[in-house]
């Protein structure tokens, strides 16, 4: 029988101008320039978010998915809702006294993605949202993108703690991802490694990115790579900047850490048997298998680039129903890569989805890595 999965948090409409193919800048301002008239190819418009990425393909993926997701009574709020039917997938509340979120994904050739934002509804969803009767038979809670979910991240992450304490207490294993904290935002004057001392104890599976989990834990670390410009991910050191990372997290408290580092592929780390053990019962993990775990996994090969919109969340989905389906930590997270060097050849995160068997299939074919 299918594990119940529910994938809860940021949801929005994602609408990504389309720029020509043989687009050519080095920097976004010498394209972006007051007064041009640029010419583009249309728009790619879906789903964004957390719970549309990552639910959307863990779905896909053949799981028993419900979404937990808010969002306004508006025209956004129609699309969302219309686009969510389309894969048969419910489950989102409406709030009339709020608006939808909305980006402008910015995904420029050759340039790293910029995102124009708006949170919406996504600032008011907490713990009283989440209905009971959701949480009958789940076996794994999912929860994304706490840095622009204002009630989720405001008094050191209380709402979210409260969370994930209420899924440990009834056996469901818990899974929490970030998203990239704007430092002039009133998320980039949270005191985020104070929150994650609150959250991480009930957390089974953190994954974040190198750049948002640099941010929370290692902010000089992550203004001396800032200020060096260019892709943070490309070229890191492992051992001297994503290990320490992996180290504090599990000292915080998870069970297993995946750091999604970019080009240069993941580093995982799972905690002893002892902790392990304390992952939800429900999930049925086996924690002699994941226990004591340690390695890098590099980035497969990519088809083509047209936008990583998403890829992160895509790879997670492949890496909880690898976990879903008892397979070992190494596989979780090899599939993960693999999944998210599929998201990358559409300018949407689901295009480009493949199954845990067709991945499994190509990574034994010779799948090249970088």
């Amino acid at each position: 029988m299918k594990k119940k999965i529910i994938s809860a948090g940021h949801i929005c409409i994602d609408i990504t101008p389309v720029f020509p193919r043989d687009t050519q800048c080095a920097r976004i301002g010498d394209l972006l320039v007051p007064g041009r008239l640029i010419h583009m190819k249309g728009a790619d418009v879906h789903t964004g978010g957390s719970v549309a990425n990552t639910g959307l393909a863990l779905k896909m993926l053949g799981a028993d998915v419900q979404l937990l997701g808010k969002v306004g009574d508006d025209a956004f709020g129609a699309m969302i809702r219309d686009l969510l039917a389309g894969y048969g997938a419910e489950g989102l509340i409406v709030d009339k006294d709020s608006s939808t979120s909305y980006s402008v994904v910015l995904a420029i050739p050759g340039i790293d993605r910029v995102f124009l934002h708006s949170p919406g509804a996504n600032s008011t969803f907490a713990n009283a949202d989440i209905p009971e009767a959701a949480l009958e038979d789940a076996a794994l809670f999912h929860f994304g993108y706490p840095p622009v979910m204002k009630r989720i991240y405001e008094n050191d992450g209380a709402e979210l703690a409260a969370m994930l304490r209420r899924m440990k207490e009834r056996g469901i294993a818990t899974s929490l991802d970030m998203t990239n904290v704007d430092p002039n935002s009133d998320a980039g004057r949270v005191d985020w490694q104070a929150l994650l001392a609150a959250v991480l104890p009930d957390t089974d599976f953190f994954l974040p990115s190198f750049e948002e989990l640099c941010f929370m834990l290692n902010r000089e670390r992550y203004e001396e790579l800032t200020a060096r410009g260019g892709d943070m991910a490309e070229g890191l050191d492992m051992e001297k900047d994503v290990k320490p990372l992996a180290d504090k997290c599990l000292e915080l408290g998870c069970r297993v850490v995946m750091i999604k580092c970019g080009i240069s592929g993941m580093y995982y780390r799972t905690a002893e048997e002892s902790v392990m053990s304390g992952v939800g019962s429900r999930l049925q993990l086996a924690p002699k298998i994941w226990a004591g775990k340690e390695g890098i996994q590099p980035c497969f090969r990519a088809d083509q680039v047209l936008s990583g919109t998403g890829a992160g969340d895509t790879s997670i989905a492949a890496f909880l129903m690898a976990a879903a389906e008892g397979r070992s930590p190494d596989r979780c997270v090899a599939l993960a890569a693999a999944e998210g060097a599929c998201a990358v050849t559409s300018y949407d995160a689901l295009s480009g989805l493949k199954s845990l068997d067709q991945l499994e299939a190509r990574i034994a074919s010779g799948w090249d890595t970088m």
